[in-house]
């Protein structure tokens, strides 16, 4: 006997959903990576999750995913920018610029999965819009 406990019927529980690939599981990453700028791990969570789905949820949940995962590089860029740039003082204010920037990107790509919309330029460098 399995120590898995199936939910009802014997399937997979509902629960299980967030891992699939599409808008829960797109949800999930953007959650992830706001809660990274606080538990940092949950962030290489969040990119390792995305790049297990990309390809695999087809329509507009695709420019979701390729919006998460160019979000987590670039702001790794800036972050990196921002920390050597700390000798000279003016890596402080980058890095909180680059916190907002992240955010707020998140927060963009949060209402436009909840509309479910696409994301209209996931290509760019800034917020996507």
């Amino acid at each position: 006997m399995s120590n898995i406990n199936p939910g009802p019927g014997g399937g997979p529980r509902q629960t299980d959903r967030w891992l699939e690939a599409g808008s829960t599981n797109a949800l999930v990453i953007y959650i992830l990576y706001l809660a990274g700028l606080v538990i940092g791990v949950t962030g290489i969570v969040g990119i390792v999750l995305a790049y297990i789905n990309r390809g695999k949820a087809g329509g507009f949940v695709e420019s979701h995913y390729t919006f998460l995962i160019r979000t987590f590089w670039i702001g790794l860029l800036y972050a990196l920018i921002s920390v050597v740039l700390m000798m000279l003082v003016i890596g402080f204010l980058l890095m909180f610029a680059a916190a907002v920037w992240f955010i707020a990107r998140c927060i963009l790509g949060l209402q436009a999965l909840q509309r479910g919309e696409p994301v209209k330029n996931p290509q760019s460098w800034l917020l996507g819009q």
